[in-house]
């Protein structure tokens, strides 16, 4: 799970984010967080519509590398 000061830092710094929801890639959402509370995580994709994401997803920097399939969590 993301912690607090991973997403404050992410969303202070206005960073694009691809969150890993399953091993298909095509599944990724790309997008900038917004707001989040205990269970739950806001991203503004950049078509303007907000996505309401578990926070158990896998959460990383857009321009980073994504992991391959057998090192998701799951």
């Amino acid at each position: 799970m993301i912690t607090e000061e991973q997403l404050d830092a992410f969303r202070q710094e206005g960073t694009l984010l691809r969150v890993i929801r399953d091993m298909d890639p095509a599944n990724d959402v790309k997008g900038i967080v917004v707001a989040w509370d205990d269970t739950h995580v806001l991203v503004r994709k950049a078509n303007r519509k907000m996505l309401k994401l578990g926070r158990d997803y896998v959460y990383q920097p857009f321009t980073a590398e994504r992991p391959k399939e057998w090192t998701l969590p799951e």
